[in-house]
């Protein structure tokens, strides 16, 4: 099987304040002649070591399963920064949406050939990964036209940001949660009922006209799981 390369760049964020490192997976046939679509993903390291991103889009593209696709993660520093940066109560959320929305993708646009409209963008992610992308797009959904969420935490706030959502650019929904998330241990040694609160999530997209793939795994909230659909969840979005 061919393989594409990884990249590890910099970048410096004017709204946090700080540099941001990007994995970046290139196809192995990769030419500035093609045009891409950018899927980025938080917790971007997890999703190149244990969702193995690259080898699955490297399987998919040898099988001409999917579009041409760059696939970009941003590793978080430490559980603390992936708190105030991924919580939708986190001192720095919205400046981590800001990073992504009008940072990150403009550098990307610039560096790659990419489509440069929404439907051209995806954001993905796991647990709190899946709630700031899906905060992301609900902020500024004429730039991110597609959403996967895997496991995401759901609190009042991102409930509140679904129902408040009033947009001419509806982007499309990828979401799934296991049967098993009823008691998921926290990073602040609690544990919390992840799925009625993606039930209900659920429920509120569907009432809000969203396009939405949903489904319930025999499952926890782990790697196990989120590995093996993200290769359905990559075909479900971008296959040709």
């Amino acid at each position: 099987m061919n393989r594409g390369t990884v990249e590890d760049l910099t970048i410096y964020s004017e709204a946090l304040q700080e540099d941001m490192q990007l994995l970046v997976y290139l196809p192995h046939n990769y030419s500035p002649l093609y045009k891409y679509t950018l899927v980025i993903a938080s917790d971007g390291k997890d999703y190149f070591q244990l969702g193995r991103a690259p080898r699955v889009a490297d399987e998919l593209l040898e099988n001409k399963e999917i579009e041409n696709i760059i696939f970009v993660g941003i590793p978080y520093k430490s559980v603390k920064e992936r708190s105030i940066k991924y919580e939708p109560t986190g001192e720095q959320h919205g400046a981590y949406l800001r990073f992504l929305a009008h940072e990150l993708v403009p550098f990307l646009d610039e560096k790659y050939p990419t489509y440069q409209v929404g439907m051209g963008r995806a954001l993905i992610g796991d647990s709190l990964a899946a709630t700031v992308s899906l905060s992301a797009a609900l902020t500024y959904p004429n730039i991110f036209g597609r959403v996967i969420l895997q496991s995401p935490k759901v609190g009042e706030e991102l409930l509140e940001k679904v129902s408040n959502f009033k947009s001419a650019h509806p982007f499309t929904v990828y979401h799934v949660i296991g049967t098993g998330e009823t008691a998921v241990k926290l990073s602040n040694g609690g544990t919390a009922d992840f799925l009625e609160p993606n039930r209900t999530l659920h429920k509120l997209l569907k009432e809000k006209g969203f396009s939405v793939f949903y489904e319930e795994f025999d499952g926890d909230h782990t790697w196990k799981h989120w590995q093996p659909d993200l290769k359905r969840a990559l075909v479900q979005n971008f296959g040709v």
